[in-house]
């Protein structure tokens, strides 16, 4: 009896050995490894944009706000309430003095907004652009579409509507990085690849509505043969559509593209009165962009020269998010569900 006494006491010994062995190793164990990437809530990343009301930037937040929740962060969303660099300006300053862990912003206009994003990296806040970049800024990161090759797909589609023939135009945002890019896409590929296609006007819709149906007025006035308008962003598809119902009730009437996946420009897909618009990832910009800005505030958190003193930075110059083609075809595809 007391042998067996002797085995339990024995048994029971070396399980209490094992498990102080075992809590020993989880106490010192890289939390890095064992719990994946997780940060600390107390870090704050900071999405900043322009007219902050829109549907647009609803599936980018969502996707920042989805990267934020795996890797145990907080997150806030600020921006200019309209198309103002200015105000945008301002709105970045404020967040640059509250010292976040990191800024994900898309660029209204790129060159005013080049020197506070620099302010920023300089105060030791990594910085990435989404969607509209600032190409000559010390951002760490450009996410979002290759807004050229999206220029150039519209071209190939527009192309495909008009039969590769007739005129057409262009209504944009000049000031703004991204809307230039896809302005000269479009260009190009209409200038090099169709010959009897011929681009006669760009004009600036300001990213408005009522700026974007008033240009189209003004198209379809000067050029009454018009075959087709490509928009550049959102407000500027449905200003024209708006203009064109108006202008051609049941007659021939251009063919619009626009651009992005709001619903407003989606039922207007749906309805035949935009033949098509260009579906950005936009998810992909704010998960990818919280993603990357982890990355660089755990390397500067740990050694704030880190990339002075040339250490290879944990994320690429850019990312490429996609583009899709929407059409009447696939559009039930592209609402919100």
């Amino acid at each position: 009896m007391k042998k067996l006494w002797l085995v339990y006491v024995l048994l029971i010994g070396i399980f209490l050995i094992y498990v102080l062995n075992y809590k020993q190793q989880s106490d010192s164990a890289d939390p890095w490894e064992t719990a994946g990437l997780r940060g600390n809530i107390e870090d704050k990343y900071v999405m900043v944009t322009f007219q902050i009301g829109i549907d647009y930037w609803k599936s980018v937040l969502k996707g920042f706000e989805d990267a934020a929740e795996e890797l145990n962060v907080s997150v806030e969303y600020h921006g200019s309430t309209q198309h103002n660099a200015n105000e945008q300006m301002t709105v970045l300053e404020q967040t640059i003095a509250k010292k976040p862990a990191g800024i994900a912003i898309s660029a209204v206009n790129s060159k005013l907004l080049t020197a506070t994003i620099n302010k920023a990296v300089e105060a030791g806040i990594p910085v990435v652009l989404f969607d509209s970049g600032a190409p000559d800024s010390k951002a760490y990161s450009f996410l979002g579409t290759d807004n050229y090759n999206a220029g150039t797909q519209a071209a190939h589609k527009m192309a495909e509507l008009t039969g590769s023939k007739g005129e057409v135009a262009i209504i944009t945002t000049p000031d703004q990085h991204n809307h230039q890019e896809r302005t000269d896409g479009f260009r190009d590929t209409i200038r090099s690849q169709y010959p009897e296609m011929t681009l006669v006007a760009v004009k600036n819709g300001r990213g408005d509505q009522v700026a974007s149906r008033e240009a189209a007025e003004q198209l379809l006035a000067g050029y009454p043969q018009l075959a087709g308008i490509f928009a550049t962003e959102s407000n500027g598809g449905i200003g024209v559509a708006e203009a064109v119902d108006a202008a051609h009730g049941t007659g021939p009437a251009p063919q619009i593209i626009s651009f992005d996946t709001d619903k407003g420009t989606l039922d207007l897909v749906k309805e035949g009165k935009i033949a098509a618009t260009m579906a950005q990832g936009t998810w992909n910009m704010g998960y990818w962009s919280l993603t990357e800005l982890f990355h660089l505030h755990r390397d500067l958190e740990a050694d704030p020269e880190a990339y002075a003193n040339n250490k290879p930075l944990p994320v690429p110059d850019t990312v490429d998010t996609g583009i899709d083609v929407v059409t009447q075809v696939n559009v039930d595809n592209y609402y919100a569900k």
